[in-house]
């Protein structure tokens, strides 16, 4: 008896074989136009394997460095209220994400210090020459950071001409709101100016802020020949105490700070007037502290403190300069008119209280 046909083994599929194996099997022979991402990559840019595993691993550092910073800030803003707080935490954490992300990506790019040490010499050179300002840009903003020459809020002056305060410091470069220039008595021109870090080797950098935190201004007064230049002193000096005289107690506090750190010293933190002689009549310079920024405002408080009290006196005037005639015969003291005799008046510049 003949047995029943059966099918081929060979054609069937094994029981129990996972169904990834049938699928497989069942396109045997079957040509598939499959999108390779890795293939296009070295297709098109020339990436090889392992350079496309190592720059998917840089991109993947850099976003979670970026979205952990992200939500960093964002907790800092909702718990700091203060906008200077707020800008450190943004420049601080901006730098320690930058660095980290540096250490990671040559980990990555960079297996072992042979091949790097070997990479750095190769390239030293040319980076010295092509990449000469950049280079010294960043050994400034290093200074910057480690010495603090001055700091965000400070106001400076850099060189002869430029000064402003600080409102932003970058790895290249500082950023200044501009003071002076057309505008007088260091007041904002409203300019932002952007200045190397390298200018801290080369210019003098002076600094309103550190420190002693004060400065000294002054404002000279000039009264007549004729005027009681005694009285307007006594009332200058009250001027000057009563707009600054407050400021002495916290200038020899700081004073006393900062002596241990500099070879500052003052004898004197109070108002004061000076007496001298000009051509056109007796100059009193009140000297007196204020803080930076209220340069202006005190001055032009003192200032009218001042027109409003030489107003009530009549034995005082300003001087100022003006053409007039002097008989010494008759307006000169007795010992000098006798060589006089009656030469007729000649015109004399000089200063008086009209013109």
């Amino acid at each position: 008896m003949r047995p029943a046909h059966t099918p081929a083994r060979e054609n069937l599929p094994l029981a129990g074989a996972a169904p990834g194996r049938i699928l497989a099997g069942a396109f045997t022979g079957t040509r598939m136009n499959r999108f390779n991402p890795s293939e296009w990559l070295q297709q098109t840019l020339g990436l090889a394997p392992g350079s496309q595993l190592a720059l998917a691993n840089t991109v993947i550092i850099v976003l979670v460095l970026w979205l952990a910073r992200r939500l960093l800030l964002r907790a800092v803003e909702r718990r700091l209220g203060d906008a200077h707080a707020q800008y450190r935490w943004r420049k601080t954490t901006a730098y320690l994400a930058f660095f980290i992300a540096l250490v990671f990506v040559i980990r990555i790019w960079f297996q072992g210090f042979q091949q790097l040490s070997t990479v750095v010499g190769l390239i030293s050179a040319g980076i010295a020459i092509a990449l000469k300002d950049p280079l010294v840009n960043l050994a400034g903003w290093a200074f910057i950071v480690w010495r603090r020459p001055f700091e965000v809020g400070d106001r400076i002056e850099v060189g002869r001409g430029v000064a402003g305060d600080v409102i932003d410091l970058r790895i290249f470069a500082f950023t200044l709101m501009e003071i002076g220039n057309w505008v007088h008595a260091d007041q904002s021109t409203g300019r932002v100016m952007h200045i190397p870090n390298g200018r801290v080797f080369t210019e003098t950098i002076a600094n309103y802020s550190k420190g002693f935190k004060y400065i000294w201004d002054e404002v000279g007064v000039l009264v007549t020949f004729e005027s009681n230049w005694r009285a307007a002193k006594a009332m200058l000096d009250e001027i000057g105490k009563r707009h600054s005289e407050h400021l002495s107690g916290e200038a020899e506090k700081r004073l006393r700070e900062v002596s241990r750190r500099f070879m500052i010293f003052y004898t004197k933190l109070t108002p004061i007037v000076y007496t001298s002689v000009v051509d056109s009549g007796v100059m009193l310079t009140m000297r007196y502290l204020t803080e930076p920024h209220s340069r202006r405002a005190r001055a032009q408080a003192i200032w009218e403190d001042v027109l409003a009290a030489f107003a009530e006196r009549d034995d005082i005037d300003f001087a100022y300069p003006t053409t007039r005639y002097y008989y010494n015969a008759q307006e000169g003291k007795s010992g000098t008119t006798k060589s006089a005799g009656s030469s007729p008046p000649r015109p004399n510049s000089s200063a008086g209280p009209g013109g």
